[in-house]
């Protein structure tokens, strides 16, 4: 109860930073809406922390073979994920203020666009098997090599000198990084990550339990499936069916 009434007071008062915040100074082409970049740099940031987490859990069920690791990696993709695109929408509300266009194309856009052209492919991957306990052994698998293009796509390749002269983020991501705000502003962008990273926490926790629920009341994608293909069991398994001809029908 404590977490939810810190979690509403937190909200409140990232909203209110948000509409009060003064306007950006010396490094903004827009100044009076700069303060977008509140909850465009935590998604970016913290994405990565839950696709982390999604892998050490999916190797902790290579080895445990335990529904629960499989769960909570499941549901730390999907919060990424989420992430991801809030990230990149607001991103292109951002540019479209400060640049004109919503997407270009830039180096940094087309790289968050990988990002999550990756993690589509685990969804899809995951719902392709009615198998709970071979959708979970790939799944687990696929987050693991997923991450590997986490740091490159998000953290080193925006930042490679020979791509960042033709990016338009080389100059954001010295704003962030370079100490070029204020004081005011870094408290209200490390208040506004907090804030974040609470929400996507208490969302990570209610997902994980809806999983343990779904397991112990049996696996919606095999019921699904069952329900709308008789010929395939519970288990992923065809059984087998018997075929006869109208005419045989008729005869008999």
């Amino acid at each position: 109860m404590i977490y939810r009434w810190l979690l509403v007071v937190l909200s409140i008062a990232a909203t209110a930073a948000y509409a009060f915040a003064p306007n950006a100074r010396g490094w903004s082409t827009a100044p009076e809406t700069a303060r977008i970049l509140f909850f465009h740099v935590p998604p970016a940031m913290l994405c990565s922390l839950f696709y982390l987490w999604a892998a050490i859990q999916g190797g902790v069920h290579l080895v445990k073979r335990s529904p629960e690791s499989d769960h909570k990696s499941s549901a730390a993709v999907e919060i990424g994920t989420l992430l991801c695109a809030l990230a990149t929408v607001t991103g292109s509300m951002f540019a479209y203020i400060q640049w004109g266009r919503f997407w270009d194309w830039d180096p940094r856009q087309l790289d968050i666009f990988l990002q999550l052209m990756v993690y589509a492919a685990y969804f899809a991957l995951r719902s392709s098997f009615t198998d709970p306990q071979r959708r979970a052994v790939i799944g687990a698998a696929y987050a693991i090599f997923a991450f590997v293009t986490v740091p490159f796509l998000i953290w080193i390749m925006p930042r490679l000198v020979a791509l960042s002269k033709f990016s338009q983020h080389a100059q954001a991501n010295n704003v962030v990084i370079g100490n070029q705000l204020d004081a005011t502003y870094r408290i209200y962008l490390y208040s506004t990550a907090f804030v974040v990273l609470l929400v996507a926490c208490w969302a990570y926790e209610l997902r994980t339990r809806q999983l343990d629920l779904e397991q112990q009341t049996g696996d919606p994608i095999a019921n699904r499936v069952s329900d709308s293909h008789p010929a395939v069991s519970n288990s992923g398994v065809v059984r087998p069916i018997r075929l006869r001809s109208d005419r045989s029908e008729a005869d008999s």
